[in-house]
Formats: C-alpha cells, sequence, structure tokens
C-alpha cells in the first residue's frame, strides 16, 4: 500500500460545472482511492469501477447523486502512474478541477511528493481471457432517452456507432493501443501506443509523451454543451478548440496526434477503477462508458481475470 507523506493542496474550475473547487489529497491508512464531498454530509465515495454512476458528460463520474465527484479520470491516471493506491481526497464541489486539461500538473505536483508505504508489491489483476464490448452493446443497455440523444447527437455531427474496447492477455504491463476516427481533418485517424510496465522508465514516458495531452473538442458544439449543463469551466485555457470547419485549432498543438494521446490518459484512469491491470487493451472509438463496461465485463467471471 503506497500513500502519500504530506497532504496536497490545489484548487481549479470544474470544466462542465464551472465552478472552482478545492481538494485536498490526504495520506489514508486503508488501501484504495477514496473521495469525500466535505459540501456535503455523505459517506465516503470509493473510487471503483463498479461505483461508476454516469459516463454520459464525456467524463467518468463516481458515487451516486448528489454525493458524486465528476471528471476523476486526469487525477486517477496520474495516481495510477505514480502508483498511490490508498488516498483520500476531499472535494468542496462537485467535480475534480480541469487544471490545463490534461494530467501533466497532477504529475508535476505527484512527482515532488514524498511517499510512504509501497515496499510490497502490491497485487496485479492479469486478464486471462479475450473481453470485447461494442457501441452498439452499449446502446442497447442504455435508458430509451439516453439512447435517443446519443442517436440524435451521433446523426447531428456525423458519428457512427462502432466502437469498441476489447481486453486481451499480455505481458507483464499494460499495454494500450487507442485509435480515433473523426471527419474533422485536423484529427483525421489517430494510432498512439503506449506501454506502463510499472517501471520509472514508463513513468517517464508518460511524462514526456502522453501527460500533457489535453482534452478537446469542437468550438460550434461549446453552446450546445452548455445549454444542457456542459462545459460551463471550457475555455482556450484547457480545452483544445477545433474549429468550425474542423482543419485547424484555435489554440497551439503540443503534438500533431494529441488528441489519441488524451484518449490514453482517459484510458489509464478509468482502467485504474478496476486495480493494477496486466493485459492488453486496444480501443478503436472508444469512450469513458465503454472503458466500464469492459471492466464490469471482465470482473463478471473470475474465469476472466486472475489476481497476483
Amino acid at each position: 500500500m503506497k500513500t502519500f507523506a504530506n497532504e496536497i493542496k490545489l484548487s481549479g474550475v470544474g470544466i462542465h460545472s464551472g465552478r472552482t473547487v478545492n481538494m485536498l489529497i490526504r495520506p489514508h491508512d486503508r488501501p484504495g482511492i477514496f473521495f469525500k464531498r466535505i459540501d456535503l454530509d455523505g459517506d465516503l465515495i470509493p473510487a471503483t469501477y463498479d461505483n461508476v454512476g454516469a459516463t454520459n458528460l464525456r467524463n467518468t463520474t463516481i458515487g451516486i447523486f448528489p454525493n458524486c465527484v465528476q471528471t476523476i479520470e486526469h487525477l486517477m491516471s496520474a495516481l495510477f502512474i505514480f502508483g498511490i493506491d490508498s488516498a483520500l481526497i476531499e472535494i468542496d464541489g462537485p467535480e475534480m478541477p480541469i487544471l490545463d486539461g490534461s494530467a501533466k500538473q497532477f504529475c508535476e505536483l505527484f512527482g515532488k511528493e514524498k511517499t510512504t508505504g509501497g515496499g510490497k508489491r502490491a497485487k496485479r489483476v492479469f486478464i486471462k481471457k479475450e473481453i470485447i464490448v461494442r457501441q452498439e452493446e452499449l446502446l442497447r443497455n442504455m435508458p430509451a432517452i439516453l439512447r435517443l440523444k446519443l442517436l440524435f447527437y451521433n446523426l447531428l455531427y456525423g458519428k457512427k456507432s462502432d466502437g469498441f474496447v476489447r481486453l486481451y492477455p499480455y505481458g507483464n504491463g499494460l499495454l494500450i493501443n487507442s485509435t480515433l476516427v473523426y471527419k474533422e481533418h485536423v484529427i483525421g485517424t489517430q494510432s498512439h501506443e503506449f506501454l506502463f510496465d510499472y517501471t520509472d522508465n514508463a513513468r517517464k514516458r508518460f511524462m514526456d509523451g502522453i501527460a500533457a495531452a489535453r482534452t478537446f473538442g469542437k468550438y460550434s458544439e461549446w453552446e450546445y454543451l452548455k445549454k444542457r449543463g456542459m462545459a460551463r469551466g471550457a475555455n482556450e485555457n484547457n480545452v483544445i478548440a477545433l474549429n468550425d470547419k474542423g482543419d485547424s485549432t484555435l489554440n497551439a498543438l503540443r503534438w500533431t496526434d494529441e488528441f489519441v494521446r488524451h484518449k490514453i490518459i482517459d484510458i489509464l484512469g478509468d482502467m485504474y477503477l478496476g486495480g493494477w491491470l496486466v493485459g492488453g487493451l486496444e480501443s478503436y472509438k472508444g469512450s469513458h462508458a465503454l472503458n466500464n463496461m469492459a471492466l464490469k465485463k471482465l470482473f463478471s467471471s473470475p474465469d476472466n481475470y486472475e489476481i497476483v
């Protein structure tokens, strides 16, 4: 069990709520990552795959409204990369601060902090069988109203519901291969692969080549999202904004394939809700919802995994 030696304070704006939130990451004496809404009188919120409440705001939310926390994936990816498997995160609002839209600032902060414990190797979850979840399956399991909204959104923006996430046995680390396919020319088809084998070298590769990749969206979608309670805290400092034609961005890119690199951050954060996974993950036009569905399917039978 590895936790921080000291408290870590952080403040920022939530990308969807637009509210300034303050958070305090405390050392903890229990295994697991837990959130605590200090503005509410509620129980601790465990950060686990079976406690995911919603993924329809283009993020991952844990807990049940109102005792829930949105947009935890960037923080979770940084905790995963730095091997933190015990922490209590107190927050005074409904959503994590978006910071610059990436995991960079979390990682830079964690890299300066002392930790305690971690002498004993944490239990790993080895994927034993291939697991595939598809967008069509996700749609079938949605409430009718959400399914109609998503179908309308896909029709409006020319998106196809052919994405999938595949888990399979692989090596001694977590190998992620992510592919995006967008009609917007500035994105197009992008793929990126990242292997995290729980070493310092892998952590450095993440810090140098992935951590600073920001979330993104089309500027013309902004008003649509704001009317539905989303993206109220989005701006040019925390989101890569595509222009209306989709052939360029309104702010400079850090890499030409920054979009798919950011998806690696999201995948790592989502997958860490299932623990220290060992295996391969292929994501084709994936989503937070598909990531969570893949974990639920993986843990639905002990034949699919082995804890070592």
